[in-house]
């Protein structure tokens, strides 16, 4: 898991590298093309950073086209920050050498492995997903 955590960090930032993107700005943008159009709040809930860092990534990525923040439209007063689709093709042509990697892994194994398979990833990614909940939340004095 460590030695694939580190390849996907490496291909990420070579890709943020091409795209012109900060590591935690691809992060960002990847949390909303994931979840779709949430809150400033929300976004930096989901992806463990202070409110202050999301803004000054918000700022970066509406500057280059890449999302932008908007009116809510059940409630006017709240901000909801998307992603742009214009862009999302430049990303995805940076991605095609591993996306196509993975079709070929995929196509060796058979449809109860690939539901191992994507149980395992789901229960996996779950866990990490709690245990940086529970890094970022307060520490008892």
């Amino acid at each position: 898991m460590r030695e694939l955590n580190n390849q996907v960090a490496l291909l990420n930032n070579a890709v943020g590298a091409r795209a012109d993107l900060r590591p935690l700005d691809l992060d960002c943008l990847d949390v909303i093309a994931i979840h779709g159009p949430m809150s400033p709040s929300d976004l930096a809930r989901r992806a463990g950073l202070h409110p202050a860092t999301i803004t000054g990534i918000l700022d970066r990525l509406e500057k280059n086209g890449w999302a932008v923040r908007e009116r809510d439209e059940e409630d006017r007063r709240a901000i909801r920050v998307r992603a742009l689709p214009d862009r999302a093709g430049e990303l995805f042509h940076l991605y095609t050498g591993m996306n196509d990697a993975l079709d070929q892994i995929i196509d060796d194994y058979d449809e109860e492995q690939l539901a191992t398979l994507a149980d395992f990833l789901a229960r996996a990614a779950a866990a990490g997903s709690t245990a940086a909940a529970d890094l970022a939340a307060p520490r008892p004095d």
